[in-house]
């Protein structure tokens, strides 16, 4: 069985859809939430959903002793970044080869890096006077947002949208796919 650890930094919709959709799997068990805010209601969520949870603030990831010691007590194989909003650092990155997967709600390259994450990448999807968003699954390495890209899907940006309206599309197949696309690259491992 392959464990996951899912790292969150928000509400955790993408956290309990995954979990959600693995329940029961015999072969991926949603093992950890890692989360960097005490306050976030990921947190709040893995309690209902029976998950353990640990708090690592943005300064304690660079703690390598004490995080791997976390993620080797949960048998870690896998990690999936939702909605995470610290960057991971290279010795994680070494640890997990191909085995640290992100979302990103755009179709990348494009709307990408830093300071490129949730409400902002809508509105500059929108600014650009894009006609297509959608999002982007990818490997993790040392550059914000630029691992190899392992799927992509896409909606249409309307005229009338509003970076609400158009996240509002981008959830959806972030729900849709995520899930699925996680469980096709374990897989592969």
């Amino acid at each position: 069985m392959k464990k996951i650890a899912i790292f969150a930094s928000g509400s955790g919709t993408n956290a309990e859809n995954i979990t959600t959709y693995f329940k029961g799997n015999s072969e991926v068990e949603i093992s950890l939430i890692i989360c960097n805010k005490p306050e976030a209601y990921v947190l709040e969520r893995a309690r209902q959903l029976g998950i353990p949870s640990e708090v690592i603030a943005g300064a304690d990831m660079k703690d390598e002793a004490k995080v791997m010691q976390i993620l080797r007590n949960f048998n870690i194989d896998f990690i999936v970044l939702a909605g995470y909003l610290v960057r991971i650092p290279s010795y994680l990155i070494a640890a997990y080869p191909r085995a640290i997967v992100n979302i990103h709600p755009s179709l990348l390259p494009l709307h990408g890096g830093k300071g490129m994450y949730g409400e902002r990448v809508h509105e500059d999807v929108l600014r650009c006077g894009e006609k297509e968003s959608g999002i982007t699954v990818h490997y993790v390495n040392e550059e914000l947002d630029s691992g190899a890209t392992i799927f992509q899907a896409k909606c249409p940006v309307l005229p009338d949208d509003t970076p609400h309206s158009l996240a509002a599309r981008v959830h959806e197949l972030e729900y849709t796919h995520y899930p699925r696309v996680i469980a096709e690259t374990i897989a592969k491992l």
